[in-house]
């Protein structure tokens, strides 16, 4: 990353998928602490990408299948990467995450590689079961990985273009995100924290449960 005086170049990589109700409103949003958006379109029928195309500093790549929030993740990464971008800000297009928080993601990492929302230090509006696998989940990768995981599914992250460069995802799924953390742990790099709150309002969850439990189990033992 560029040094303390220096402002670093940041972009957001948001994947999405049949996110024409909320789309524009979040990667409008984004854009007012970011340099530039990079939305992956993975494979919506819904003409959500039109919604977006006129926007400036938004680049919108369109894959040509449904391939999953890994694959579209690293998709983005690869474009973040190659546009030489300091930082790496992703979020859900579902308007889960409150974009205003970007600036601590990015303030707190002058201290870490990897930075992850925390969303279990209030969980009153987050559902029963997301609590209890993600606590799971979480416990799991802190032995793993040997450090402290608080909230290991939370898919609004920063992330240290250093850490791009050598960390990579191969699984396509909802999985990735603990990939992500396992290869990073794994390759020495930091992991830390911020606190943020999560909206849950009308937008229905396209994380397939065994799935993702499966996906979780595959990568865990790798």
């Amino acid at each position: 990353m560029n040094s303390l005086n220096q402002k670093p170049k940041v972009c957001a990589v948001i994947p999405f998928y049949n996110e024409n109700d909320f789309l524009f409103d979040v990667v409008s949003e984004t854009l007012n602490f970011v340099d530039k958006v990079i939305a992956v379109n993975d494979g919506s029928s819904d003409g959500s990408e039109k919604t977006i195309n006129n926007l400036e500093q938004v680049q919108v790549i369109s894959l040509n299948h449904n391939y999953g929030k890994g694959y579209a993740l690293q998709v983005g990464f690869n474009e973040s990467i190659k546009q030489n971008f300091d930082i790496a800000i992703t979020l859900d297009a579902d308007k889960q995450h409150n974009p205003a928080f970007i600036p601590e993601f990015i303030s707190q990492l002058n201290y870490f590689d990897i930075v992850i929302g925390n969303r279990l230090n209030d969980t009153k509006n987050m559902p029963v079961q997301r609590i209890l696998s993600n606590k799971i989940t979480s416990s799991l990768l802190t032995i793993k990985t040997r450090q402290k995981i608080l909230d290991s599914q939370c898919g609004y992250r920063g992330y240290k273009a250093e850490l791009l460069k050598i960390v990579k995802s191969y699984s396509y799924g909802y999985e990735a995100e603990s990939e992500m953390i396992i290869y990073a742990a794994r390759s020495g790099f930091k992991i830390g924290f911020v606190n943020i709150s999560t909206i849950y309002g009308n937008e229905k969850s396209k994380m397939n449960s065994v799935k993702a439990i499966f996906g979780f189990i595959k990568v865990f033992f790798k």
